[in-house]
């Protein structure tokens, strides 16, 4: 989430502005994994509820405003915030349902226009100039997306209107939640101005320090500083970024989604592993996982990674490519199985990963059976627990191997791994949680 958390909201509303030449919208979900989680199981609404991993290790996905109110926040640990806020009600994250959604809503966004760039799952940039005689004013679209998402999702999202992505994205964020705001093309310096200095793009820990020793408090403040001046603290780079931004220059147009590098997923341990069965188990379940992606995308992929994080936090990778693409779970664990094996198993394990990368359309790949194979097998067994997670929901069906008597629901307070870490597929399967 980040230092837009910070920033002063102005609430709902704000859609009354001029919005000429403000083709530029980002629409973002209001804390995106608690709404899906509260449409599930509406006896959730208006309660403290945190999304995240339940263990010692476990971290913050999203948390609702009501449990906001508490301190808590994404990218907390989740034993802070259960000092904050002992009364929510705590869920491990299901990111195959919120996939899902986020697929839906992002459909939503391409009935609108095919210029769109997805940030994360639950949040994107549109350019919706061509949409105009068809649709109406980029405020009115704006309109039209928050009651279809509402409507057909039952979720509710927020709407920055603006001439660039960097003012859509702040305007964003200050209507939240469930709110639209357009900042006209020539009042956008009245509104960047009086933000602080951290709403800038690029200001992380160190730059706001460095910003700070300068008195920098706004940035209208950073605006007025000399580029000289700005340039020996920060660097020549970074000067020249945030001061086009202090002045509301962002000439970046909206970029449709590139095809995803990678998929995979990968899970942090409560509990630091030399066990190679659990070690096992965990490649298993997140090759399962891998190729359920794979194939609900519609790819393939021919090269198979496995990531290793040891307990002193030292990481390696180790990769094989096979001789055809495949989206099926038993080659993928296979092979991650194996690249295991080739690994020193001298210190314990924090993390593992699988991913698949050297994707394709799996529509473009003619399957050669290997010789000796059966004519049915695991192909169809891959498609048969598709059918079934689709119908009755994930974990409907899994290995043998990943059934065991301490397999509870989603609120407990189970060991094992860590839900709540990324499970990325990608660069792509993040949540900007607001």
């Amino acid at each position: 989430m980040g230092r837009s958390q910070s920033l002063p909201r102005v609430g709902p509303g704000g859609g009354d502005a001029d919005d000429t030449g403000c083709t530029i919208l980002h629409v973002d979900m209001d804390a995106f994994f608690v709404s899906v989680e509260v449409r599930r199981d509406p006896s959730l609404r208006g309660r403290p509820v945190v999304v995240g991993g339940t263990g010692p290790r476990g971290v913050v996905s999203s948390a609702s405003y009501e449990a906001r109110v508490f301190g808590v926040r994404s990218a907390m640990p989740t034993a802070r915030a259960r000092r904050l806020c002992p009364q929510a009600v705590y869920i491990q994250p299901e990111h195959g349902r919120y996939g899902e959604v986020s697929a839906a809503v992002m459909n939503i966004f391409r009935d609108v226009t095919p210029l769109v760039e997805p940030l994360s799952l639950d949040e994107a940039f549109l350019d919706v100039a061509g949409a105009r005689r068809l649709l109406g004013s980029p405020s009115r679209i704006g309109q039209l997306i928050r009651e279809r998402v509402h409507d057909e999702q039952q979720i509710t999202c927020s709407v920055g209107v603006a001439s660039t992505k960097f003012i859509a994205k702040l305007a964003s964020t200050r209507c939240k939640p469930d709110g639209l705001l357009v900042v006209p093309a020539d009042g956008a310096l009245e509104f960047l101005h009086p933000l602080p200095v951290g709403a800038l793009w690029g200001v992380g820990d160190r730059t706001a320090e460095q910003l700070d020793r300068l008195g920098l408090k706004t940035v209208g403040d950073l605006a007025q500083l000399s580029p000289a001046v700005l340039r020996r603290s920060v660097g020549e780079a970074q000067a020249a970024h945030l001061h086009a931004l202090a002045w509301a220059r962002d000439p970046r147009s909206v970029v449709p989604d590139a095809a995803d590098k990678s998929i995979g997923a990968e899970e942090t341990f409560d509990v630091d592993q030399t066990d190679k069965d659990t070690i096992n188990r965990e490649l298993l379940r997140l090759s399962e996982k891998t190729a359920a992606r794979l194939r609900s995308s519609g790819q393939v992929g021919r090269t198979v990674v496995i990531k290793i994080r040891y307990a002193d936090f030292s990481t390696v990778n180790r990769s094989r490519t096979l001789q055809s693409p495949t989206d099926g779970t038993q080659e993928i664990y296979d092979t991650a199985r194996r690249l295991y094996v080739g690994l020193s198993a001298a210190m314990p394990i924090r993390l593992v990963g699988v991913r698949v990368e050297g994707l394709g359309p799996s529509s473009s790949v003619a399957r050669q059976p290997t010789l000796g194979e059966p004519d049915r097998g695991w192909t169809e067994a891959d498609r048969a627990v598709d059918a079934a997670i689709r119908r009755f929901g994930s974990g409907a069906v899994r290995p043998a191997a990943l059934v065991r008597p301490a397999d509870r629901g989603e609120r407990t307070g189970q060991k094992g791994p860590n839900r709540g870490q990324k499970e990325g597929n990608g660069s792509r399967d993040r949540v900007s949680e607001q």
